[in-house]
């Protein structure tokens, strides 16, 4: 690596590691000796957590069954889905990594989550730091790849889960390598090849776990999360930062719902607003999904729900369907077209955890990603007590039963974790 090669390396990781605001405007950072007041009490902040995980594997045990599938295929195997089910569905990378799992079952939008949490446990600042995210990336990618030294040619079903678990984080470690040995061009090609070098929903499927850490801040939220936006590109890591601020903003919203959607125009620390010629397109998405909440329920959106019946709320969902297929991308998993998906049903459905996961679900599409996201959003706004217990009760004891997840322990781990980087509580 020639001296120019680093130096430019070691400007683009410095540029992460910096926030682009006035530091100024942020109070005082418990890695200068004053811890920050939390805005919660520790029960509330329990609940939120938990809320934002269980909220969100829900949302990911609610597509799982039909991940990827068009909404005529899903009506026509399950009916119309507004609660959980069972997947009879192939193992895949990104997929379950299990065969005819029970209803709960989750998929990698969930095991992200547990891989994100165990990374900020060893954060011990309210700073992130990308490389130690990278080196995360790796260590998990190595030691999956370790168990093929063990296993013999004939443990045929011990052999296919390793290699599920492999290529499952193959993408990644190959971003995250270079990253690693400060070679700016080898990330930079490895990016560009990144899933195909698309426009990827990458970040989205860890950005609301970072959000937990700022409750009450999006714009702290939305700067560490956009640290970690190392696998995305261009508009799409504004899309998961300001994932990340939404959940922070979520956390102590109190049902204000319009505390949600004012991060999507107030939080812009990388100025996307300014951007030559294209300007903010996460905003332009916000914008679409008014119109079409505006167009299905005949009213501004929040002030109006749904209307009452589940006839009802069905139609206006498939009236909303229509308008969406109008700005559809030419992959289900690109980052805009899941940000616009999150953010119409959201508004069509007022906020409300189970409708809204009941709309992207039948919507079809990348719908375990679209629902998890929204689902740990949500479960952040109301909580874990406000969420059904009966899904709940489903999910938790599936994923940890099965899917060797304990929602339960990350949650509370990371509780406590946050709890030790600000003020204790009156």
């Amino acid at each position: 690596m020639t001296h120019f090669n680093r130096l430019l390396f070691f400007l683009l990781i410095l540029s992460m590691q910096a926030c682009s605001s006035d530091p100024t405007e942020h109070q005082t950072d418990q890695s200068e000796g004053s811890p920050l007041p939390l805005p919660l009490s520790k029960d509330e902040l329990a609940n939120k957590v938990k809320g934002m995980l269980v909220g969100s594997a829900i949302g990911d045990a609610m597509g799982a069954p039909t991940e990827m599938w068009d909404r005529e295929s899903i009506d026509r195997t399950y009916g119309w889905v507004d609660d959980l089910d069972s997947m009879v569905r192939e193992v895949s990378p990104e997929g379950t990594w299990k065969v005819n799992l029970p209803a709960g079952g989750t998929t990698d939008d969930t095991r992200w989550k547990k891989l994100v949490f165990e990374y900020l446990e060893t954060q011990p600042t309210r700073e992130l730091d990308p490389t130690a995210f990278s080196r995360h990336i790796v260590r998990e990618y190595e030691a999956y790849f370790s168990d093929f030294q063990t296993l013999r040619p004939e443990q045929t079903e011990a052999l296919e889960y390793a290699n599920l678990r492999v290529l499952w984080l193959q993408e990644w470690y190959k971003v995250s390598k270079p990253i690693l040995n400060e070679d700016l061009m080898g990330y930079q090609q490895a990016l560009g090849k990144f899933y195909g070098g698309e426009m990827v929903c990458a970040g989205l499927l860890y950005a609301p776990a970072i959000g937990l850490r700022y409750p009450g801040q999006p714009e702290m939220a939305y700067e560490q999360a956009y640290r970690l936006s190392l696998y995305d590109i261009g508009y799409a890591k504004d899309i998961s930062a300001l994932s990340a601020a939404m959940t922070a903003a979520a956390m102590t919203a109190n049902g204000d719902k319009t505390k949600l959607l004012d991060v999507l125009r107030s939080v812009d620390p990388e100025s996307f607003f300014k951007s030559r010629l294209v300007g903010r397109s996460s905003y332009r998405a916000l914008e679409i999904a008014r119109e079409i909440a505006e167009t299905v329920q005949g009213a501004s959106i929040p002030e109006k729900n749904l209307p009452g019946t589940a006839s009802a709320k069905k139609s206006a969902m498939k009236q909303a369907f229509v308008l969406l297929d109008k700005h559809l991308q030419d992959m289900p998993f690109h980052a805009g077209e899941i940000h616009l998906q999150v953010l119409t049903a959201m508004l069509v459905a007022d906020f409300d955890f189970r409708d809204s996961l009941t709309f992207l679900v039948n919507y079809g599409r990348d719908n375990d990603t679209t629902a998890a996201i929204l689902g740990g959003i949500l479960g952040a706004f109301h909580g874990y007590e406000n969420l059904p217990d009966a899904m709940k009760t489903q999910v938790v004891d599936v994923n940890k039963n099965l899917l060797d997840i304990d929602l339960h322990a990350l949650a509370e781990t990371q509780t406590n974790h946050i709890l030790s980087q600000y003020a204790a509580p009156k």
